[in-house]
């Protein structure tokens, strides 16, 4: 229903995942063959198959915190071939705070941290960076208007 709600609506469908990688991936595959509709992997923390599957697929990544930690090597290996068009930053409040804040509640001005991770991951400039997850941001959420000089 809420795929069916995402077509109709013309908004995009937030796909929160865990440990079902291949019936997730068959759900989007058999669904978008059916009729398109935009998609959101919000805190993308699964497999680099689902990945792939979901960026041949035309799916966004949002990258959180978790992007930050020590023992996330998995997830900055898959962070590091997201569709570069495609990506998003985000703080999954009040959980996931990126280093240096692990630990604590997280919170949108901690948001930076997960950019900045994200930069270093891609090869980016900060500002190359916010330019990208902006443009991929407005790109996803084409109902919001684009201030100008954004």
């Amino acid at each position: 229903q809420h795929i069916e709600a995402s077509r109709l609506t013309g908004l995009p469908l937030v796909v929160h995942t865990r440990e079902a990688d291949a019936v997730m991936a068959a759900i989007l595959e058999e669904e978008q063959a059916r009729a398109p509709f935009k998609f959101l992997m919000h805190c993308y923390t699964s497999g680099p198959e689902l990945a792939e599957q979901a960026a041949k697929l035309g799916a966004w990544f949002s990258v959180s915190g978790i992007a930050t930690f020590k023992a996330a090597q998995d997830v900055r290996d898959i962070v590091a071939v997201m569709p570069a068009d495609r990506i998003i930053v985000e703080t999954d409040c009040p959980y996931l705070a990126p280093i240096p804040h692990r630990g604590r509640r997280n919170e949108p001005a901690y948001v930076g941290h997960v950019l900045d991770k994200l930069a270093e991951i891609r090869g980016w400039s900060r500002d190359e960076a916010e330019a990208r997850t902006t443009d991929a941001f407005f790109a996803l959420f084409d109902r919001i208007p684009r201030p100008e000089g954004q």
